[in-house]
């Protein structure tokens, strides 16, 4: 399939996200996620009836998040598969990226030589969205499937600064991870922020949000070792229940001027999520007293999907 003539990753979510919400109705946010591994199952028949995704499965890739493989017979049959060790919300996500490896690129995928029966695709790929070419269009289709913007700007303005509490809330809307919620909400927003996943006093990966990149305000950590400010929640291993809620550093600690600073760990990855927000003083949020106790209550009914 030449570049042209390949499907362009919005247009494809697009025309999936109609006919769900023809079919679903265009509150069906409000009732759950979208199935993804059904639609998976039902929508490559549609498409390609001879050779449909026949199965949606677990496996252990090793360095791997997941995959799309196909048979050595014709007609061929098509599998979705996800490493095991995943949360739910990344598992969902992993079956979208892979369902648009099939939707845009099934065709390259099995006529070009270099793919061994299939792409298998690793985190920074998937779960950091730094993929490049088709990695990259898998990327764009599956967030804009699982979190479309006509109901994700609804939920969050793009005016607004979300706490982690807002933020999850959406999380466990769409099904998917807090990073997948946060990276799509980055897309969008007109104020300054930047995520920052770290482990041990250093950064990971970090994404900032257009208007943060655009006023310099970003943090490199390609080739590069970000060591995080000492004064920061994660470098001093405080994640306790204020680091989530957040506070305000002073001028100098992360950049030049004040910024407000989330945290939270996630035990099960071995990191740290930290949320940046440059404009005013931080997200806007409910009185300082009643926040902790609101989100305890909020974690214990298992809707902070920290992933």
């Amino acid at each position: 399939m030449t570049e042209p003539n390949r499907p362009r990753p919005l247009r494809e979510a697009a025309r999936i996200t109609q006919m769900l919400d023809l079919v679903l109705g265009p509150d069906r946010f409000n009732h759950a996620p979208v199935d993804v591994r059904q639609l998976a199952l039902e929508y490559s028949a549609q498409i390609e009836p001879n050779g449909p995704i026949h199965e949606v499965t677990a496996r252990d890739l090793s360095g791997c998040v997941g995959a799309l493989v196909y048979s050595e017979t014709k007609p061929r049959q098509w599998a979705i598969l996800y490493n095991t060790d995943q949360s739910s919300g990344r598992r969902a996500f992993t079956i979208g990226h892979e369902l648009g490896h099939y939707v845009l690129h099934r065709t390259l995928i099995e006529e070009d030589d270099s793919y061994d029966h299939g792409i298998y695709c690793d985190e920074n790929s998937v779960v950091r969205r730094e993929g490049l070419g088709i990695e990259k269009e898998a990327d764009e289709f599956a967030a804009a499937l699982l979190m479309p913007f006509h109901d994700f700007r609804k939920q969050l303005p793009a005016k607004d600064r979300p706490d982690f509490q807002i933020l999850s809330r959406l999380a466990q809307r769409y099904g998917v991870s807090l990073t997948a919620t946060i990276l799509r909400w980055l897309e969008y927003t007109e104020t300054k922020a930047i995520m920052v996943v770290s482990n041990e006093g250093f950064a990971h990966w970090a994404k900032a949000s257009g208007p943060a990149f655009k006023a310099r305000r970003f943090i490199r950590t390609k080739d590069t070792v970000f060591a995080l400010p000492r004064q920061a929640f994660a470098a001093r291993r405080d994640y306790s229940d204020a680091a989530v809620v957040g506070t305000m550093q002073a001028s100098d600690v992360w950049f030049p001027e004040p910024v407000y600073e989330m945290c939270f760990r996630s035990d099960r990855y071995d990191q740290e999520i930290t949320l940046l927000h440059f404009d005013s003083d931080g997200p806007q949020q409910q009185d300082e007293e009643e926040v902790p106790d609101t989100f305890d209550r909020f974690v214990q009914a298992g809707q902070l999907p920290f992933r």
